[in-house]
């Protein structure tokens, strides 16, 4: 029931939340604020695929595990990257925009990549990946509540608004709900791979932060924008990483190995992503418009 109902129903919600959130100009942002958001592009499409394969090819992880890491590395941002830019005093709507693109974009490149991720690690034997039925789940599952949110937003922008503020914090707890209890699920499986995962899923953080940074220098970004940059390189979408890790091991009862580095991610990522809000915090109180990295 936690996999075949009520994660499927928190993801619905997540990404209708998220719709509320947006606007047309979150979208015409793609041009206003070009090196800020093809910046974050380069680091969600590349770096951050990049990282996670090498991540699974250096620490030589179990085939399963390998691709539950490209899954973390696959999968957008989520609304608590947005949360997290807010309180690093980052460029929130840019943080949006990139949220809300690569949501929809994730449709279209994640279920191919996940299925390549499948064949190189699992080899011929893996069961295999139905692309299209996954495209499909995903759309339903993502853009459908986010275009619904959009018009929501749309013919009701005041209570809209209303709706949105409670709804982010709901996710919020709904999110830590179905990880807990999925963690609760299967605990003896995750205590078991936790010490091992912990160290490489905490690399792999500190990297794309890094990343984030370095390349919204590269960019001649503000620091908001490049605290906004970094933080959406490198805090994913665990609703969606842990939905995708189920649907690719076919299983609809327990934890599987391929959800538990998106699982285990989830809370290390705030290890260093905490601290690193607060020094965002500080850059931006000393120089908050003009500051580069």
């Amino acid at each position: 029931m936690l996999f075949s109902i009520v994660l499927p129903a928190v993801l619905l919600i997540v990404m209708f939340s998220l719709g509320l959130s947006l606007a047309p100009a979150d979208f015409s942002r793609v041009f206003r604020e070009p090196r800020g958001f093809w910046t974050g592009a380069f680091n969600q499409i590349l770096m951050a695929p990049l990282v996670a394969f090498l991540a699974a090819t250096v620490f030589d992880l179990p085939p399963a595990l390998a691709v539950g890491m490209m899954i973390v590395g696959l999968c957008p941002g989520g609304a608590i990257s947005n949360v997290a830019s807010h309180l690093g005093k980052g460029n929130v709507p840019l943080s949006v925009t990139l949220t809300a693109t690569f949501s929809l974009l994730s449709i279209v490149s994640l279920p191919p990549l996940v299925a390549l991720s499948v064949y190189y690690f699992i080899g011929l034997d893996s069961p295999p990946v139905k692309v299209a039925s996954l495209s499909i789940e995903m759309f339903v599952l993502t853009a459908v509540p986010v275009f619904l949110g959009v018009a929501v937003r749309q013919a009701m922008p005041q209570r809209a608004g209303a709706i949105q503020a409670w709804m982010g914090r709901t996710t919020v707890f709904l999110f830590v709900f179905v990880l807990v209890a999925a963690l609760v699920s299967n605990w003896s499986l995750f205590v078991d791979n936790f010490a091992a995962l912990a160290p490489d899923l905490i690399v792999m953080n500190a990297l794309l932060l890094g990343i984030g940074l370095l390349t919204s220098r590269i960019a001649g970004l503000d620091a908001r924008s490049a605290t906004s940059v970094a933080i959406g390189t490198a805090v994913h979408n665990g609703t969606i990483g842990i939905a995708v890790g189920v649907m690719v091991a076919g299983t609809t009862s327990g934890l599987p190995p391929t959800t538990l580095p998106t699982a285990i991610y989830s809370i290390t990522v705030w290890f260093l992503t905490i601290p690193f809000i607060f020094w965002r915090r500080q850059v931006a109180s000393k120089e908050p418009q003009t500051a580069l990295v």
